[in-house]
């Protein structure tokens, strides 16, 4: 997907998507998977990192609501992600099958930076 386009579908969110928003246009990397996968497993396996997080106290933003708005959506999403260019901050988020309407965003906050790795979230 476009970086623009990406743009576009991030502009006018909460304040999750807005972050993800201010990195994607300060340079941070991403990429939309090709693919969809069930909102509804989704919502499990994020509900677990939800419960994670916060047992380990590791900042996200976002991540109830898009737990919460996941478990709604009830159709399968593609998977993104924007991964900060310090990589303090990897932004997942999920969008409907074509792509075209972001369903939910969340960010966690990575305390060491280290090279681009797509199998933290």
């Amino acid at each position: 997907m476009e970086r623009v386009q990406l743009e576009r579908l991030l502009d006018g969110g909460d304040e999750t998507s807005l972050a993800a928003l201010a990195a994607l246009r300060a340079g941070a990397s991403h990429v939309v998977w090709d693919g969809t996968t069930s909102a509804e497993s989704l919502a499990k396996i994020y509900g677990r990192r939800l419960r994670l997080t916060r047992r380990k106290g590791i900042e996200t933003s976002g991540l109830e609501r898009a737990v919460q708005g996941l478990d709604l959506y009830g159709r399968p999403v593609r998977l993104g992600q924007i991964r900060t260019a310090d990589g303090s901050w990897i932004f997942m988020l999920f969008l409907d099958e074509d792509g075209s309407t972001l369903v939910a965003c969340t960010g966690v906050r990575h305390t060491q930076p280290g090279p681009a790795r797509t199998d933290t979230w």
